[in-house]
């Protein structure tokens, strides 16, 4: 629901009666149906319209400023919440994103990492204990798995927890410095609970990582509790209202049932019982995580290439012809930097509301014993979860970098998309090893291949029969596109797979895998790729008839671009000739020219509220220059007309250095 409630710009006006398609039918159908778009426009609204959400940059904020907005704002949602009854984790989360546009909130990782894995991983009575508190925010608890010292490779963590079968408690200690829990979001200084990941020991014998509920500021004074330090880690690149923490634990004690129990219980002797094969059960919550970074990414690109598309049809910039100024929408340079990342934008949100959907089927069936598609959700979770985090911090900077001069100003929202987005790469797993994950999925699958095995799911293409030559022409058929991607992926698995099986002849396995891991993580990466164009290409057909020529044509766009970006790939082996990648890039300016009526309206299509955009640059009136002004007049530095520093500083230099000469 963007704000309409101002005059539209005329050029922006005329930009949307360009359009072949209705923007609002695409609505629907990215909602999943009219009433669902109604619906969230109604959650949306509720944000906008309550007095006590009202949003203030906070770019012109102090740190403890921003953080008591924020937590005056989260307490404000929590109870609009409960008043609306917005418990549907969908709803929820749309009416979040509405009350601090890309501001992390002090409740984000208590909702999104601690109940889950409550969820998931404690036994009913540990529910049964927590739940309600928790509900209610009574307890308040982050996610504390990453460590000064290490992060992605959890077998190295070194926060212990062990059982004393005296007194049927854990002792949790950090007994190194590089042990310290460094990173947790809302740690620092809001949460009065952490569940903290660490080894448990019992019986002389090391069981690996399990989760902890561990008490760590009191109740009614919010004072760290006897043994416990904590603390704010500082200032990073975004987020200046999220007080990420850093959490020291000296011999404190928990009882024995702090330890979720799901899948590992531990008896009042110590002994360790394992209720599940699969040791990764524990690591759910991240893979769930991961599916909502995919999605998450989606959503910035979207923003993004919201305001850059906006802004370039309201931005008039040199000559295309003599004595007539040009909208910077109508230069190809700028459509080949941005119609690639609208398409991208749609591309992502696509597969992102595919993981997360493979996330609770697969949540479902692990729940009734069924562990077979585990894997490949690990494998699709980490791989989705780095391409879309590489790719789209890259093309929101291409978005800023389009705006301009004014896309270096927090004034067109960009740079807090950036340093929202940008942080996607390395947290819940630094993405090369994310890659370095799945190739090792495709490993095991790729072998299988060879030997004639079954490949399930969408893996199955690795034991599909390789074509020698691509088929592609001018009429850009979506089989022959889909075809060229899945030829690459297979050859690039093939390569790194032969690579590695190379190195193994003068080199253990280990080091093999090292000296193969740039080809590893390449076979990785493609394979994202052409996943993610299968899924943009899968999708299509499920489009209304008066939406498919335009989704068509971004579709189009979006493989082409991927094959002339990577064109190498592709033309190796002669799998793709020569003559057909010419024959590629003219059709890329083809669909350049074919996108540009519709640029607009496609954006619009998100139907990305001025408020989360929160960019002059990408109003939905158009009014940039109008609001700029008005932007600018917010400055802190413009309550007062003379900073004290002039008299203080720079007069007396003046008069010193005139007394000199």
């Amino acid at each position: 629901m963007a704000d309409r409630g101002s005059e539209v710009h005329p050029d922006l006006q005329k930009e949307r009666q360009k359009a072949t398609f209705s923007s609002y039918l695409l609505t629907n159908f990215l909602d999943g149906s009219e009433e669902k778009t109604k619906r969230r426009r109604y959650i949306e609204k509720l944000a906008i319209d309550d007095p006590e959400l009202q949003h203030k940059p906070t770019c012109f904020l102090t740190r403890p400023e921003a953080l008591d907005l924020q937590l005056k704002k989260a307490s404000r949602m929590v109870l609009m919440i409960h008043e609306h009854d917005l418990f549907d984790p969908y709803e929820k989360a749309m009416f979040k994103r509405v009350v601090s546009p890309h501001e992390s909130q002090p409740f984000n990782l208590h909702d999104l990492m601690f109940l889950p894995t409550l969820l998931n991983q404690g036994t009913q009575e540990q529910q049964e204990k927590w739940m309600e508190k928790a509900m209610t925010y009574e307890i308040v608890c982050t996610y504390a798995q990453t460590e000064m010292g290490h992060g992605t490779f959890l077998r190295g963590l070194e926060t212990t927890a062990t059982y004393d079968p005296e007194t049927e408690e854990f002792v949790l200690e950090m007994p190194t410095l590089t042990a310290t829990k460094w990173w947790p979001g809302n740690l620092g200084k809001t949460t009065n609970h952490a569940l903290v990941l660490a080894q448990l020991y019992t019986q002389g014998k090391c069981h690996g990582l399990h989760a902890f509920v561990v008490q760590i500021r009191d109740f009614k004074t919010w004072q760290p509790l006897p043994g416990v330090t904590v603390g704010d880690i500082g200032p990073k690149l975004g987020y200046a209202s999220m007080d990420n923490g850093f959490l020291r634990l000296d011999k404190v004690r928990v009882p024995r049932d702090h330890m979720l129990m799901k899948h590992g219980q531990l008896h009042k002797d110590g002994t360790y019982v394992t209720k599940s094969k699969n040791s990764k059960l524990t690591y759910g919550t991240m893979l769930l995580v991961r599916a909502v970074i995919t999605r998450f990414m989606s959503q910035c690109l979207a923003e993004a290439a919201t305001i850059a598309i906006r802004y370039s049809a309201i931005r008039k910039q040199s000559e295309i012809k003599p004595g007539t100024e040009a909208f910077i929408l109508d230069y190809q340079t700028q459509q080949y930097n941005l119609f690639p990342v609208l398409a991208t934008a749609y591309a992502f949100r696509f597969t992102g509301v595919h993981v997360v959907d493979m996330f609770f089927k697969i949540q479902d069936d692990i729940n009734l014993g069924n562990l077979e598609s585990l894997p490949e959700l690990h494998a699709v979770s980490a791989a989705a979860k780095a391409f879309t985090s590489w790719v789209g911090s890259s093309m929101i900077e291409t978005c800023r970098l389009s705006c301009g001069g004014h896309g270096y100003s927090h004034a067109s929202g960009l740079p807090k998309i950036y340093a929202d987005a940008t942080p996607a790469c390395t947290y819940e797993g630094e993405n090369t090893v994310m890659m370095l994950q799945t190739a090792r999925l495709l490993k095991k699958y790729h072998m299988r291949a060879t030997n004639g095995e079954h490949i399930p799911g969408f893996m199955a293409y690795l034991s599909a029969p390789r074509t020698t030559r691509s088929s592609i022409d001018k009429n850009l058929r979506l089989e022959d596109l889909l075809a060229l991607y899945k030829h690459r992926a297979h050859a690039c698995v093939d390569e790194a797979m032969a690579r590695f099986a190379t190195v193994c002849k003068t080199h253990s396995e280990f080091d093999a895998w090292n000296l193969s891991s740039v080809l590893l993580v390449k076979a990785a990466t493609v394979h994202c790729h052409y996943f993610i164009v299968y899924n943009f290409v899968d999708v299509l057909p499920t489009l209304e008839d008066s939406l498919k020529p335009v989704l068509s044509a971004l579709c189009r766009l979006y493989a082409v671009h991927g094959i002339l970006e990577n064109s190498g790939d592709f033309i190796k082996n002669g799998y793709l000739t020569p003559s057909q990648l010419a024959m590629l890039q003219n059709a890329m300016y083809d669909l350049l020219g074919e996108i540009r009526p519709n640029a607009v309206a496609l954006v619009d299509a998100f139907d990305i509220p001025d408020r989360i955009l929160d960019s002059v640059l990408g109003c939905y009136d158009g009014q940039v220059y109008e609001k700029l002004y008005k932007w600018a007049q917010q400055s802190t530095l413009n309550q007062e007309e003379v900073p004290p520093g002039i008299f203080k500083f720079m007069k007396p230099m003046v008069e010193e250095l005139k007394a000199k000469l």
